[in-house]
């Protein structure tokens, strides 16, 4: 995406390498302003979970720039039914990847756009799949210190790739933003121009 191609400043409502990482990618020029909102939400549905704080997050930001197009977004890794987000620490980041070890997840990224006026929010899954884990592999990954800021113990970027047999869905939304919805938002919102 060539720079003129852009028609207005953009914040990034987050302080995620990855979604940095993502909008570069995209060729955005953008500046990150990591929101304060609240994210805690009692009880919803994972695609309405992730819509909330992507949604809280963008708003917040919002409120003190409103000249500017704000990107919020949310991401969780759900398996069988329960919402798994960051781990706490070693011992909780043990659990959540035995638990996922040898199963299938699913990862929900949910995205809101304010610009010009307007707020579109989205959501996107991408079913996960890892093979069996041994506890020495765990504890290797662990010890590289690489998952203590990912929804799910883990980023499939990194050397963790090595364990995932199966993906059904956008790699990007297991990264923590879905760069094809985001465009598509930003089209819509007149941020950028696609003609």
């Amino acid at each position: 995406m060539k720079k003129s191609m852009q028609k207005q400043e953009i914040i990034l409502a987050s302080a995620s390498a990855r979604r940095r990482d993502l909008l570069q990618l995209m060729g955005l020029e953008f500046t990150c302003i990591p929101s304060q909102a609240d994210e805690h939400i009692t009880a919803a549905a994972p695609d309405e979970y992730v819509k909330l704080l992507a949604q809280r997050k963008a708003r917040d930001i919002a409120a003190t720039h409103n000249n500017a197009c704000v990107i919020g977004s949310d991401t969780i890794v759900v398996l069988n039914d329960e919402i798994i987000g960051k781990p706490i620490d070693e011992t909780d980041a043990k659990r959540i990847l035995r638990k996922l070890s040898g199963n299938t997840h699913t990862v929900y990224t949910g995205v809101c756009i304010i610009a010009n006026g307007r707020e579109i929010v989205d959501v996107d899954s991408t079913d996960v799949t890892f093979r069996e884990l041994t506890d020495m592999e765990i504890e290797r990954y662990i010890a590289s210190g690489d998952l203590f800021d990912k929804a799910g113990a883990y980023g499939i970027q990194g050397e963790f790739c090595v364990h995932i047999t199966h993906m059904k869905g956008n790699f990007f939304t297991v990264i923590g933003l879905p760069v094809h919805k985001v465009y598509e938002m930003l089209i819509e919102l007149n941020v950028i121009d696609n003609s």
